[in-house]
């Protein structure tokens, strides 16, 4: 069983950085890929960045492209998401998934972490 735990979210002023983990357990992910979604209140859950673990390919949402880098860690079985100029449109619970393409799409991950909190004040 694959279990993903995320960890790093907090407040933070607009214009701040914050760095999200996401460890992950249970199985050898060198075949995975490991993205980052976000949902923020009101919302539909939405795609922010994935990371192919074993080509290191990576994709972004646009709205997040020059901000946010996603990154891993092949010795912790960790994927980072750095996250830099901060803005209050960014506040959202943030979510780590793994699944077995690189692809923006939600369904397509398999498994899901609970979440972390990440609000950005104006």
């Amino acid at each position: 069983q694959v279990q993903l735990v995320e960890s790093g979210g907090g407040l933070v002023q607009a214009g701040g950085s914050l760095r999200l983990s996401c460890a992950a357990s249970g199985r050898t992910f060198s075949s995975y890929v490991m993205g980052w979604f976000r949902q923020a209140p009101g919302k539909e859950r939405e795609f922010v960045a994935t990371i192919s673990w074993s080509s290191g390919r990576t994709v972004y949402a646009d709205s997040v492209k020059g901000r946010f880098t996603i990154s891993k860690d092949n010795a912790k079985n960790t994927v980072l998401l750095q996250m830099n100029s901060l803005k209050p449109e960014d506040t959202a619970v943030y979510y780590c998934a793994a699944g077995g393409i690189v692809t923006t799409r939600l369904p397509l991950y398999d498994y899901w972490g609970p979440g972390t909190q990440v609000t950005v004040s104006s």
